[in-house]
């Protein structure tokens, strides 16, 4: 059974390969502003694992006390079955503007061997607790207007249509579980 655990050694064969696959659907260039987006281009093209796969583990945990420019602090975790990495979920711990226009304080990618199976919704559902526990009451999660799945998975989980802003919807998902 898939479960959220933090950036790990053990998943980096199975990361270079989710990476290799982001590549070839096009992710990673300039115009990608996404978390991952930034990590690929700072941690270059994908090698074997070793300096490669160090310089990931070192973005993705410089992502809670160091940020890169522009970034706030968040909590990545990876969605894994085993040894198999099938996608990540980043946390944003506080909004900036950028986030509260278009990224919101959640932001998830599944790798494309691994969609539509699933992964994007139960990594939601099991990210809302842990944003919970960082004292977000309600998390601002968005999606592209044209993104079908992301908002599907938004609303399986509670998710709240507020508003639309250019391409992007923006939706208020609870954290915990209404009393």
């Amino acid at each position: 059974m898939p479960e959220l655990v933090l950036p790990t050694e053990r998943l980096a064969a199975s990361f270079t390969e989710a990476v290799r696959e982001f590549l070839a659907e096009g992710r990673g260039g300039r115009d990608d502003r996404t978390l991952l987006g930034e990590l690929m281009r700072t941690a270059g093209p994908p090698a074997h694992p070793g300096p490669w796969f160090a310089r990931v583990l070192a973005f993705e945990r410089a992502l809670t006390d160091d940020p890169p420019p522009g970034f706030v602090p968040s909590t990545t975790h990876w969605w894994a079955e085993g040894d198999a990495y099938l996608g990540r979920i980043n946390i944003r711990h506080r909004l900036n503007d950028h986030l509260r226009e278009v990224g919101g304080h959640i932001g998830y990618d599944v790798r494309p061997s691994a969609r539509r199976r699933g992964h994007a919704t139960a990594m939601l559902a099991a990210a809302l607790p842990r944003a919970a526990a960082l004292g977000i009451e309600k998390a601002l999660v968005t999606c592209d207007t044209d993104n079908t799945a992301s908002r599907k998975v938004i609303e399986h989980n509670g998710g709240v249509l507020e508003d639309r802003r250019g391409r992007k919807l923006r939706y208020w998902v609870p954290t915990a579980p209404a009393h």
